[in-house]
């Protein structure tokens, strides 16, 4: 996994990257980001999620509705038992891009990076659905406005906030202690902030090496979570195949109009929402499965 996320990262070098891309490639692989985004698909007649099994949504009845859904979301309840997940080594923390579920628990996991956008209608939409959202915050991006990440948290959705770094590096292109002063500085912040340290860390574009785990895992750290899809401003981008697959991390991005060519961050989000129930699968928690 590391040689394969050391040629990716080697990519997105020469990609702008979370934070600054319109199109949020990163990890995405060369033969993912030569394609250009398809038209949006058609919602499915049906009735979105008509696929899913189990797992009723959490939101009230009626606010699919209002953010644009065609039929309640389906959310995955929490199993009753974790995936196995291999042990890190020594000294190491674990990375995961997928989460190993059984290969007929169609499930997904919502996670959204840096914090550049706080918008008061996502904030909305988020508490109206209940999106459980794995939060990967960057102190530098995020920090002028905690408070809109903290009400994310609280709404009842069960989301979480993690380690995104204190600047947004290429960790790949810094020395150990630099990668542990990035990593630790934003476990103090979030902690002395939020009152937890996360023990979850997506390192910026998806560059990490040995160090990277080596830092993270000094740094408190137990799971270095990347992604195999990823959400542009109307469909997904797959790092492999054509179609979700179940354990996917799906990554997007807290971004406004000015970075999704006018789409404002509720519009993206309704439309993968929509690719999600389109393909009938359900929400999950990520940390109820690591």
């Amino acid at each position: 996994m590391v040689a394969g996320t050391l040629a990716a990262g080697a990519l997105a070098l020469s990609l702008t990257g979370c934070g600054d891309s319109v199109q949020p490639t990163e990890r995405m692989g060369r033969k993912a980001t030569e394609g250009k985004e398809s038209a949006s698909p058609s919602p499915s007649p049906s009735g979105a999620g008509a696929g899913s099994t189990g797992g009723s949504s959490a939101a009230g009845d009626e606010a699919y509705k209002k953010w644009g859904l065609s039929a309640p979301l389906q959310y995955a309840p929490k199993p009753a038992a974790k995936p196995p997940i291999p042990p890190a080594k020594p000294g190491r923390v674990q990375v995961l891009d997928r989460i190993p579920v059984p290969a007929d628990d169609k499930v997904v996991f919502l996670t959204f990076d840096d914090g550049a956008e706080k918008s008061p209608e996502f904030l909305k939409m988020a508490a109206d659905l209940k999106l459980p959202i794995g939060m990967f915050l960057t102190d530098n991006i995020a920090s002028s406005d905690y408070g809109h990440f903290e009400k994310l948290r609280d709404n009842g959705s069960n989301s979480t906030i993690n380690n995104h770094t204190l600047t947004h590096p290429n960790l790949r292109t810094l020395p150990f202690e630099a990668q542990k002063k990035e990593i630790c500085g934003q476990q103090e912040r979030l902690e002395k902030r939020f009152g937890t340290k996360p023990p979850l860390f997506r390192p910026p574009y998806g560059n990490y090496n040995d160090d990277t785990l080596r830092a993270a895992h000094e740094c408190g750290i137990s799971q270095l979570l990347l992604w195999r899809v990823s959400m542009q401003i109307n469909n997904f981008q797959y790092a492999e195949g054509a179609a979700l697959k179940p354990g996917d991390i799906v990554l997007a991005h807290f971004r406004g109009p000015s970075e999704l060519k006018g789409t404002t961050e509720t519009e993206m989000t309704t439309r993968m929402l929509q690719r999600i129930q389109e393909q009938g699968y359900r929400i999950g928690r990520l940390e109820d499965y690591l």
